[in-house]
């Protein structure tokens, strides 16, 4: 019987030094999780009518190896594709259709742009469509789309405009003393004189041509502005001719917008320059430019479809200096790739060279009810089993899962210092055991002479 229990000990203390060996041998690997053995008493022919009070023990046995899956430390790499996550979750991998899982996030990218561990299997996560939405609920291959941004045609601009309320008026209209009205300094956008303030903006056709939209401000009576439209100059719905839209502004007595007007007459079929609700909207901008022979012709491209829209809910008429506090427009040219970056919530971001961004992907982690239950198979990563149940797989911090660190890698959670610790424990049990047959073996001796 102390044979087979010596035995039984020498087992589980080899065992013990496995574990610990390999723990220490992947102390620096990403993502491992370290792992213990569990063991078990056994006890022969145990007495099934009644406790035995004289019943002596068989042994140990190795009851489990169990993997620790607490939280490695996560450091910084500065490369974008690696990921760690805080918290709970697996990266979700396929390998030939196949799912894996995985904690260690050293990805890049594969020649068709895809984002995959170095031994080439694919990360999965959910796509974005064309407006960088993420389309949820279908798990697919992570792929960094190169191609360049669309461009996108100009259908807003907002103004933030204050008007002087105290200018001088440059008047449109006098009256030359016998009743009739006429025109008095006529506006012209190379004479300062007839306006009192402009402000140019950026605009985009659908091309995503650059142009030019500057808007001249003329007071021209009490709490009253009139407003020229020019775009690179011209008059928008004819490059030939130089005449301005015309549209007019009223305040109230705190200066917020009254009412606005536009001269919506002599325009070309199809264009139109109209008044709702506080915004001017332009419909039927033919984009220009300028041929070597100086005549200005339609470049081929289009303004927006449903218009440009100037909102004047934001200008004002204060009695302070006649300035732009703030100006947005929608629009934008063709935009290049220049960068990648990833949130917490693991959105891939693309940075472009026109100053836009936009999603083109989120990456996905999977949860198990038992992660005790999944079944090892190299390279740090997991499958799933009946044990550990199915996977759920969600965005990052949905749930109780956790945030993904872009630029960062989880280190391996192996604590050194206890592991040296274990393996002395395990030596020590060893050289214990051994004892056992030792001291077994000299009794046998002693008995065998004595017969």
């Amino acid at each position: 019987m102390s044979f087979n229990i010596g035995l039984s000990g020498l087992y589980a203390a080899n065992k013990q030094l496995d574990v610990t060996g390999n723990n220490i041998a992947n102390v620096n690997t990403t993502g491992f999780k370290s792992s213990r053995a569990e063991f078990a008493d056994v006890y022969a022919g145990a007495n099934r009518l009644g406790v035995g009070k004289n019943q002596v023990g068989n042994g140990v046995r190795l009851a489990a190896v169990s993997q620790q899956f607490t939280q490695g430390d996560v450091n910084n790499t500065g490369n974008v594709l690696d990921m760690g996550i805080q918290g709970q979750g697996f990266f979700v991998l396929s390998d030939n259709g196949s799912r894996v899982y995985t904690r260690a996030g050293a990805f890049q990218a594969s020649k068709d742009n895809f984002v995959v561990t170095s031994d080439g299997l694919r990360l999965q996560g959910y796509a974005a469509d064309s407006t960088g939405k993420i389309q949820k609920g279908i798990l697919t291959d992570l792929q960094i789309d190169t191609s360049a941004l669309q461009p996108k045609a100009t259908s807003l601009i907002d103004q933030g405009i204050n008007l002087n309320s105290s200018a001088a008026d440059i008047p449109l209209e006098v009256d030359d003393g016998t009743g009739a009205m006429v025109p008095n300094l006529p506006f012209d956008p190379a004479d300062q004189k007839t306006y009192t303030k402009s402000f140019p903006t950026k605009v985009y056709d659908s091309q995503g041509n650059e142009h030019t939209m500057e808007q001249f401000y003329r007071k021209t009576g009490t709490n009253e502005w009139t407003m020229y439209t020019l775009v690179d100059g011209r008059n928008p719905f004819d490059p030939s001719s130089t005449a301005p839209l015309t549209g007019t502004i009223s305040f109230n007595s705190d200066g917020s917008v009254k009412g606005m007007t536009a001269d919506n007459t002599g325009h070309p079929a199809g264009s139109s320059f109209t008044v709702t609700n506080n915004t001017f909207t332009m419909t039927g901008w033919v984009p220009a430019v300028e041929d070597s022979a100086g005549n200005w012709i339609a470049n081929g491209a289009a303004g927006n479809a449903d218009g440009m829209r100037l909102s004047m809910n934001s200008t004002t008429s204060y009695n302070t200096e006649t300035a732009r506090m703030s100006q947005s427009q929608d629009g934008y040219a063709t935009g290049i790739l220049s960068s990648l970056s990833i949130d917490s919530t693991g959105v891939l971001f693309a940075s472009f060279s026109n100053q836009q961004s936009r999603a083109i992907g989120q990456v996905a982690l999977a949860s198990f009810a038992n992660e005790q239950g999944l079944q090892q198979i190299g390279g740090t990563r997991w499958t799933e089993t009946y044990t550990s149940g199915i996977p759920g797989i969600d965005a990052p911090k949905t749930g109780t899962l956790g945030s993904v660190e872009s630029n960062s890698l989880e280190a391996s959670n192996v604590n050194l210092t206890q592991e040296l610790v274990e393996l002395i424990k395990a030596q020590s049990n060893y050289q214990a055991n051994a004892k056992t047959i030792s001291t077994e073996s000299t009794i046998m001796q002693t008995v065998i002479q004595m017969a």
